[in-house]
This record gives C-alpha cells, sequence and structure tokens, in this order.
C-alpha cells in the first residue's frame, strides 16, 4: 500500500548539477527560524556560563540535523513526489524538538517529560533522512547502501546518548553529579555526530554546488534574523511609548547587522561559491563538508551570543527606569563584542578554507573588538552599541576601499553569470508563450 501512494504522488526525483533550492525548503527552514528564536529565548531568560554551555550545545546538535538534512536534500528535489509528505512529518518532529528545548536542562528532579521529547523528536527527524535516502539511492545500490550503513552507528548512538541523557540524571539523588552526567551525555553526543562526519564522508558527492551554497547563504540569512529579533524584543516598542534612546540602539542594532550580512556576502561569499563549484570530486565534498557544515556553527553561534547581548543592551536602554548615561550591565556587553568577534572568526576560517586567503582587516577587527570590550562595559549602553557599530561599519568600509579592484571583477563576473543564467531561462519560458499561442518566440530566445 505503500507504495501505491508512493506512485500516486510521484516518485523522488534526483538532484541535478544545476539546481537551486525549492520553495519547500525553504518552508522547512521556518521550523528552524522557531528553532533559533527559543534557544535565544531560553538562554536571555538567564544569562549564565551554564546556560550559554546549554545553548551552545543545543545549537551543535541542532545544527547537525540540519547539515543531515542539507545532504539529503543534495541527493533529492524535496518538494517532489511523496518526498514533501515524509518531510511534513520532519518539520512536525523538529518543532516538537524547539518546543521542549527549554526544559532540556532543568533541573532533573523535577522530571524528565521535556529531555525525553527532545530525544524522540530528534531521532524521528533523523529516521525521517535515513528513510529518504533509503528509499531514493540505497534500496538498488550496494555503494550507496554501504555508505547509508557507515552513519547508522551514529545515529543509533547518537539516539541512545540523548535517552541516557534524559533519562539517567533524575536518577542521581545529587544534582551536581546529575548535571555534570546530563552536560558530559550531551557532549558525547556532539562528538559523535561532528567526529564521524570527519571521518565517515568517503564516497560522498555533492552534485549541486550551486544548490549547496545557496542552501547555507539562507539559512545564515535566517540566523542574521534573529538579531533583528532580538533588537525589537529588547526595545520592547510595542510594550511602551517610544523613545530617542530606543529608536537610536535599534537603528544601530540594524546597521551592525547589515554590516555583518555585508561582510560574508560582499566578496566572501560569492567567492566561495565559485571555488566550490571549481572543485570537482573529493576535493568538493571536503569543501563543502569543512567550510560550510563545520565553519558556518561557529558564524551561527557568533549570531546568538551577540543577539543575546543586543536584546539585554537594547532592554536596558529602552527601559524608563535606567538613565540613558548608566553603564551597562551584566554580560550584554561582553556577550555583544564577543559574538561579533566569534562571528568574524568564523568567517575568516571559512575565507581560509575555500579561497586560501586570510583578510587582514578582520584580524584587526577582531582584535580592536577583544580590546574594546574593556572600554565598552564602563560606557553607557547607547554609547557600547555605537561603539560596536563603528566597528564592523568601519571593517565594511575599510575592504571596499582595499579591495577595490578585486571586489569589482568578482561583482562584475557574478553579473555575467546571473544574466547568463536569466537569458538562458527567458529562452525556455519563451516556449511556454509559443505553446500557448501558436506564435514563434523572437530570434534570440528560440
Amino acid at each position: 500500500m505503500g507504495g501505491n501512494r508512493r506512485r500516486r504522488l510521484g516518485p523522488a526525483v534526483a538532484i541535478a548539477p544545476g539546481a537551486r533550492v525549492d520553495r519547500f525548503e525553504i518552508f522547512f527552514d521556518l521550523v528552524f527560524v522557531f528553532s533559533f528564536f527559543i534557544i535565544t529565548r531560553a538562554t536571555a531568560a538567564e544569562i549564565t556560563s551554564s546556560s550559554l554551555l546549554h545553548a551552545m550545545l543545543v545549537l551543535a546538535v541542532l545544527w547537525w540535523a540540519w547539515v543531515v538534512h542539507s545532504v539529503v536534500a543534495t541527493r533529492i528535489r524535496l518538494g517532489q513526489g511523496f518526498v514533501p509528505v515524509l518531510m511534513v512529518v520532519g518539520m512536525a518532529a523538529l518543532f516538537c524538538f524547539a518546543l521542549a528545548l527549554p526544559q532540556a536542562f532543568d533541573d532533573p528532579r523535577e522530571g524528565s517529560a521535556g529531555p525525553v521529547i527532545v530525544a524522540v523528536s530528534y531521532v524521528v527527524i533523523r529516521s525521517v533522512h535515513m528513510l529518504l535516502l533509503y528509499l531514493y539511492a540505497a534500496r538498488e545500490s550496494p555503494e550507496e547502501r554501504r555508505q547509508l550503513l557507515r552513519f547508522a552507528p551514529e545515529v543509533v548512538l547518537s539516539t541512545l546518548l540523548l535517552l541516557a541523557a534524559a533519562l539517567i540524571p533524575s536518577l542521581i539523588n545529587d544534582l551536581g553529579w546529575a548535571t555534570l552526567t546530563r552536560n558530559g551525555l550531551w557532549v558525547a553526543v556532539v562528538l559523535l555526530q561532528y567526529g564521524t562526519g570527519l571521518f565517515g564522508t568517503e564516497g560522498w558527492a555533492v552534485p549541486s554546488a550551486e544548490h549547496w551554497t545557496e542552501r547555507y547563504d539562507l539559512i545564515l540569512i535566517i540566523a542574521l534574523g534573529e538579531s533583528v529579533i532580538s533588537v525589537g524584543v529588547g526595545s520592547n516598542l510595542l510594550g511602551q511609548p517610544p523613545t530617542w534612546p530606543a529608536i537610536a540602539a535599534a537603528v544601530l542594532g540594524i546597521f551592525f547587522t547589515a554590516a555583518l550580512w555585508w561582510a560574508h556576502y560582499d566578496v566572501i561569499g560569492p567567492a566561495a561559491r565559485i571555488a566550490l563549484h571549481a572543485a570537482k570530486g573529493r576535493p568538493r565534498a571536503t569543501m563543502a563538508r569543512d567550510a560550510f557544515a563545520y565553519l558556518y556553527l561557529p558564524m551561527i553561534a557568533g549570531i546568538i551570543l551577540f543577539a543575546l547581548g543586543s536584546e539585554e543592551i537594547v532592554r536596558e536602554i529602552a527601559s524608563p527606569d535606567v538613565p540613558v548615561g548608566e553603564a551597562a550591565h551584566g554580560p550584554a556587553v561582553p556577550l555583544l563584542f564577543s559574538g561579533v568577534a566569534c562571528y568574524l572568526c568564523g568567517n575568516m576560517l571559512f575565507q581560509f578554507r575555500t579561497l586560501r586567503t586570510l583578510s587582514w582587516t578582520r584580524v584587526a577587527a577582531v582584535v580592536v573588538l577583544a580590546a574594546c570590550i574593556p572600554v565598552g562595559v564602563r560606557l553607557p549602553g547607547l554609547a557600547a552599541m555605537g561603539l560596536l557599530t563603528a566597528i564592523c561599519v568601519g571593517l565594511v568600509a575599510a575592504e571596499v576601499i582595499i579591495m577595490a579592484e578585486g571586489r569589482q571583477a568578482l561583482h562584475d563576473e557574478v553579473i555575467r553569470e546571473r544574466d547568463s543564467h536569466e537569458a538562458s531561462e527567458a529562452a525556455w519560458r519563451a516556449r511556454w508563450r509559443e505553446n500557448a499561442s501558436g506564435e514563434q518566440p523572437p530570434p534570440g530566445q528560440r
């Protein structure tokens, strides 16, 4: 009966070498938007070293699920045939995973329902991915089957470790040991997953470099959106009359987020895309793994950290009970500056892995950010945000001037490729008009 349903819905369709991201993939990412939101909100409720550790562990496990999801999407068009039906099941599981995240690291003596939901939801997500790969490729191909079996132990052991992290701590009377056990099991999950990725990818291929780079570019934009949300939540402009400090903080938040977008998407991202297209076979696969699957994680972690910092500092700026000239309290400024530094460090590693170059301007920016943390904690919140914005905008401005010639050559190449692609699409669509009207398309579009 399952086979009949699949035939009625249509078969899975392979990814073509020039494939782009389809709309269902973007639809699926809405759940990841919610997951990033939950991680930030749960951590912002009480920012401590423990809550930050838990946020990074959850982010790492969530990111690995997304990486596996992107690997599936390099083989199968997720919006075609029977595939969307299974992917909706995965979306529901991921949504439950996100909903239960705030309880994943609660006091284990208060029950294990939240952690168990996290573990069960995770196994459903991974099972959907494994089932899709089996139904599409591995069932009739011994080589694909062997490749899939290499990842099976990681799925089983990760699930067992998450279940153990949910159940064992509640059996330990000492809260300190219970917490240490739970944290250790989550760390073991992360090490297992990323270690498997390093040593278990033999035979893996990336058919469409365009699809792979576009997929990761979109998820990074989604993560940057969390910074915008955090500034808006912190300013609380819907809950109180707007004030000029709150408006100024919101504007600065948009400016430095836009500068960080520019830092990746103006030169480094497009150049890395070309580098992945130029690579073939095993070098392409390892570059895709190292630069995108692994090195996007510190960039996204940095975004989460500076989103937390910006939310805290903007909340203080917008509060009528806090004088405008009062220095920022708590970890807001260190999180803000160190988060941006983490993002730039991840971006520099990405640049080095894909382009074999390193920008001294970014090294200088990271050094300046680190040096400005002691200064920023003594400044009023608005001045600290202004200082951070000046550093980020200054980095972008310096690179636009210093890399002007190479930047223009890259942009010209990208525009030529885009024009060629759009002309090819227009020529193809001209056939639809021809079929609809019986007219011949113009000579240049035949």
